[in-house]
């Protein structure tokens, strides 16, 4: 918690400074394309507004999320239909290419596809290491989740991670910001197709960017609360 909250104070002079991004990132899986049946009835005087509680489904689809914390802003998002590694990696190469000679500095969960061999390459692509990586479940730094995530932590490397503990999504920013996400839109909203709910979101992300965008005032500094 504390290289966290650390990593989180030190990111917009390190931005401002020497050009490190450090980057909140997850997946918020199963944003639902939910249609209202009938429309809202907008509020009168003396009335409230009423709203359809009956709708359709038109699926579901995913949002790779990463928010940059010294700005605030959400760079290169990414809808999607699924959250394999090969998504995770794509997404990251995405980012990596905004700024492909810059250090970056991510955290985020311990998800699989998050400590996953493809991720692994990636970075030591990335990051021109010739060491040899090993096989997964058999030698090397493939070998295992353990030494995986021990290559992949090296501050030592361009692009490197920070990982949550357990049971601690609160820590990640992205998270508040989905938040904003549920309130501002998704929660009420109506959306009549996949690509409505796509198009719907793509654009409020580049409102909040232009309009909303901040670095959160992070005030926790990773100790222990004792009771």
């Amino acid at each position: 918690m504390q290289a966290i909250c650390e990593a989180y104070a030190q990111a917009i002079p390190l931005y401002d400074q020497q050009g490190l991004h450090t980057v909140c990132l997850d997946e918020q899986t199963g944003i639902q394309a939910l249609e209202r049946i009938a429309p809202d009835k907008l509020p009168r005087p003396g009335q409230i507004a009423k709203r359809e509680y009956e709708y359709k489904r038109h699926g579901t689809i995913v949002l790779f999320g990463n928010l940059h914390v010294a700005t605030g802003k959400l760079l290169c998002p990414m809808l999607h239909p699924t959250r394999t590694e090969v998504d995770f990696v794509k997404n990251m190469s995405h980012l990596v290419r905004t700024d492909p000679n810059a250090t970056w500095r991510f955290i985020t969960d311990n998800l699989n596809t998050h400590l996953s061999e493809s991720l692994v390459k990636f970075v030591a692509e990335q990051c021109e290491i010739d060491e040899e990586l090993g096989t997964k479940g058999k030698c090397g730094i493939l070998k295992s989740v353990a030494l995986r995530r021990e290559f992949l932590c090296d501050q030592q490397h361009r692009i490197h991670f920070i990982y949550t503990p357990k049971h601690t999504s609160w820590l990640n920013q992205i998270e508040i910001w989905f938040g904003v996400l549920r309130r501002k839109l998704t929660r009420f909203g109506s959306f009549d197709s996949i690509e409505d709910l796509s198009d719907r979101i793509s654009r409020f992300i580049e409102y909040y960017n232009q309009t909303m965008a901040h670095p959160y005032r992070w005030t926790y500094k990773g100790k222990l609360l004792c009771i």
